[in-house]
């Protein structure tokens, strides 16, 4: 009997360039990723009473504290819309990015054990935290538009239809925004643990930086309009921004904002697949 030359699957070999990304492996190891989502998405809400409940349950108590107190105390919502769907628009998009990059920047330091006995492309990970917090996210926005619906028939807004379309933009500029800070956390929290302890303060900081509890307008009033610009080169604003003017039509929509939001996600998102793949080769040694 002849030898026959054998057809391996999977070839594993050390990395040597910066681009040395292994988007093809991410493809072939789809079902790993919908597993891990599983996984993720299962232990988040594991030996909890009210389950799944509890991603509309926050929001929900957000939102309404950010009404009460933001809303009628301070009267930071001057745009004539329901306190309710004002903030709650805001909230569930903000949870989802904050969700995604918390979540991702301990990618390396909660998943070392089994990182260090199988091998699978790294960025399977971080990617199947992002589409678990999607699920949430997805839960959330149902409850939103049910309040939505009823604010709308009542004749409380006029939402812009068209934008709307921009939605699925939206949540992957999002995923990418958040996955993009997330990796570039967890690579240097290898080293650098103190940087696990910041993360979430860093994140409530810059959520009062981003309009979430307050419209835009009122922020590029008091600054005027050369630091005004300046904060609308927050990449989260234009997508706060868009997704009330979307669905409630308040506020505005600036293309070159949009735009400029887009082209820091992708330059964020690139340098932190790239920074994320050289750590991975030695992070066994320093985690």
């Amino acid at each position: 009997m002849e030898n026959q030359e054998k057809q391996w699957m999977t070839v594993i070999k050390p990395k040597t360039g910066w681009f040395d990304i292994d988007i093809k492996g991410l493809f072939r190891y789809k079902d790993l990723i919908m597993l891990f989502v599983k996984r993720n998405f299962t232990s988040l809400y594991k030996q909890t009473i009210l389950g799944p409940l509890w991603a509309i349950i926050q929001p929900f108590l957000t939102t309404v504290i950010f009404s009460v107190i933001f809303g009628n105390i301070a009267g930071l919502n001057d745009t004539g819309t329901p306190n309710l769907v004002f903030y709650m628009s805001a909230n569930i998009t903000w949870a989802y990015f904050s969700s995604c990059l918390v979540s991702t920047s301990n990618t390396f330091i909660s998943n070392s054990a089994i990182m260090g006995k199988v091998y699978f492309p790294r960025l399977v990970m971080p990617i199947s935290t992002v589409l678990t917090q999607l699920i949430s996210f997805a839960i959330q926005f149902v409850f939103f538009m049910c309040f939505w619906v009823f604010y709308l028939v009542q004749g409380e807004f006029t939402p812009s239809w068209g934008y709307m379309a921009l939605t699925p933009l939206i949540i992957i500029q999002m995923a990418m925004l958040g996955l993009g800070f997330g990796v570039i956390v967890s690579a240097l929290t290898t080293k650098y643990r103190d940087l696990a302890m910041l993360v979430s303060f860093g994140v409530q900081l810059w959520m009062y930086a981003t309009p979430v509890a307050y419209s835009s307008d009122i922020v590029i009033e008091k600054l005027g309009s050369t630091w005004g610009q300046v904060y609308m080169l927050n990449p989260m604003t234009p997508v706060i921004e868009t997704m009330r003017y979307a669905y409630l039509g308040v506020g505005s929509f600036n293309l070159m904002y949009y735009l400029i939001s887009w082209a820091i996600t992708l330059v964020v998102l690139f340098f932190g697949i790239i920074l994320f793949s050289r750590v991975e080769k030695t992070f066994m040694d320093t985690v």
